[in-house]
């Protein structure tokens, strides 16, 4: 078997859980409708709640969701085989991060466009709100502190990745000046936008920027704070937009080379049920991570996308849609390993800084096969990740402090500030980020991130409940995800604070705890609900 065959394969089963599992979620369990009024146009300000042509709102959703995750994850879950990590990849992107992007998005909206922290506060209570809001905020604060140390390997393995990102930022404020402030048309902006960010992928070959690790730490902590607390249209939102070119140009790419160069596929299909990465359960479903399904994905679903929702027929392809796009990410991440044989794959691990490296590597591999030098492929991939975790970073900060501002507004109003608010979310991640690696940091925050996502899949549950509909496609992939997530959680737990890493470990306590609290809220509200006749509406 050829690894093209493999990604091939993959991306039609993705295609056709798109068709057919998609369409039976839009009619049957979510029941959309293309007439209905969004939060975006009932509720216009023209700054967070601002209609968006389809296409556009993709590019910003998807970029804001493709973090490393899809690429760290796969690579890292492949010392299981690359069987087990296809399978997850697949199944898991259809009948699990799927329906949990779209309804968190469709329930956002139905709910003014505000967070799952809303949606729960209305359909759980105070109480769960609390809980929720307290969670998302220790799972955004993992987020930021992975992401900050993948890119500064980045920056540190690939100096030209460093130059190029310098010379995005500055293009991205140029791109939401032209756009928003001297109101140059989207069209002939995106061409010289684009233009111009190979042009910058060009320059970072010529003159890379070499610097030690701790100066790209501070760095990055230092930016994500000031984009964190700029005007979204300075630099998040051109971020995403262009972003999205470049990530759609390097999946094309690397498909492309893939189909040109079809290398066979060595990697072995199964290794062991238990690996130093752990078992296979849980630790296959919480390594892969974005991968399938991912909480942090709720939360930029009803974050910021569903502000700029123009119509419901636009969810599917933006909610379902884009995680089903991620999939098909991580099934070329997953192919940048599966060409290699085990100890090939091992020792690139050591020598690439880890999976970003071998992605970058693989990319540059796979692209050489039409012509492209593997230096510039190589530098292409690795800025496709690098742009991707930055925007990740923007994204996570923001709305880690989101989470402190709704969280404090009634309770502490003079805590709710936004600058409060950022530098404690920033000044948490960088102490752990320069506590650990990405290794150590992967699983608890892979965990967190899992739970989260259990846990938007069962507030999308007792919404659906609430206007007595189908709730089995996120009920079951709730019950799934709780199983494996609780039971990562209590082996992290066992071994941090075993070996003294009280650093990760006390988190990994607070999670379950928060976790189990809220599950105990959800279920004395759908007991009274069987009780009690449904709600009518949505």
């Amino acid at each position: 078997m050829s690894t093209t065959l493999m990604v091939v394969l993959g991306a039609i089963l993705l295609f056709i859980g798109y068709v057919f599992y998609g369409k039976y979620l839009a009619e049957k369990v979510l029941v959309i409708d293309p007439e209905a009024k969004t939060p975006a146009e009932t509720m216009y300000d023209g700054v967070d709640y601002v209609p968006t042509q389809a296409p556009v709102l993709l590019g910003h959703h998807f970029a804001s969701i493709a973090g490393a995750g899809p690429i760290t994850g796969p690579i890292a879950a492949a010392v299981f085989g690359w069987v087990p990590v296809f399978l997850w990849v697949v199944l898991g992107s259809i009948f699990f991060g799927g329906v949990h992007d779209y309804s968190a998005l469709i329930a956002s909206a139905r709910h003014e466009g505000k967070s799952i922290g809303e949606v729960v506060r209305v359909h759980i209570g105070e109480r769960g709100q609390f809980f929720f809001l307290c969670f998302s905020y220790l799972t955004l604060v993992l987020v930021v502190a992975v992401f900050t140390i993948l890119v500064v390997g980045t920056f540190v393995a690939v100096p030209a990745v460093a130059t190029t990102s310098l010379l995005f930022m500055v293009l991205a404020a140029g791109f939401g000046l032209a756009i928003h402030r001297y109101k140059v048309p989207l069209g002939m902006a995106t061409v010289v936008g684009v233009i111009l960010l190979f042009l910058c992928v060009w320059l970072g070959v010529q003159f890379p920027i070499y610097a030690s690790e701790t100066f790209w730490t501070w760095f990055c902590l230092f930016y994500i704070f000031i984009a964190s607390v700029l005007p979204v249209w300075i630099l998040l939102q051109p971020r995403d937009y262009l972003n999205s070119f470049l990530l759609y140009a390097s999946l094309f790419g690397a498909l492309i080379g893939l189909i040109i160069g079809n290398p066979t596929l060595e990697f072995p299909a199964f290794v062991a049920w238990k690996t130093g990465a752990g078992y296979l359960f849980p630790m296959l479903f919480v390594t892969v991570a974005c991968g399938a399904i991912s909480g942090f994905h709720s939360l930029v679903s009803s974050g910021t996308t569903s502000k700029q929702l123009a119509s419901e027929k636009d969810a599917k392809v933006i909610g379902y849609g884009g995680m089903l796009i991620e999939g098909v990410l991580a099934l070329v991440a997953l192919a940048t390993v599966a060409y290699l044989s085990k100890d090939g794959y091992d020792t690139a691990l050591v020598e690439m800084g880890g999976p970003t490296g071998v992605f970058s590597a693989g990319v540059g591999q796979f692209m050489s096969h039409f012509g492209i030098p593997v230096a510039f492929g190589t530098t292409f991939g690795a800025l496709a990740v690098n742009a991707f975790c930055l925007t990740s970073l923007d994204t996570a900060t923001r709305l880690g402090r989101y989470a402190w501002e709704e969280f404090f507004a009634t309770r502490a109003p003079g805590l709710a500030d936004k600058y409060i608010g950022t530098l404690v979310t920033v000044v948490l991640a960088g102490a752990l980020a320069i506590s650990g690696n990405w290794a150590a940091i992967w699983p608890i925050f892979g965990s967190a991130n899992q739970l989260l996502a259990a846990l938007a899949l069962l507030t999308a549950t007792v919404w659906l409940t609430s206007l007595n509909r189908e709730t089995r496609p996120t009920m079951y992939p709730m019950f799934f995800m709780f199983a494996a997530t609780l039971t990562a959680l209590v082996f992290l737990i066992r071994d941090n604070l075993g070996a003294g890493n009280y650093v990760l470990g006390i988190p990994g306590v607070l999670l379950f705890i928060l976790a189990i609290f809220l599950v105990v809220e959800a279920n004395n509200v759908l007991k009274r609900m069987k009780d009690e006749k449904p709600s009518i509406g949505g």
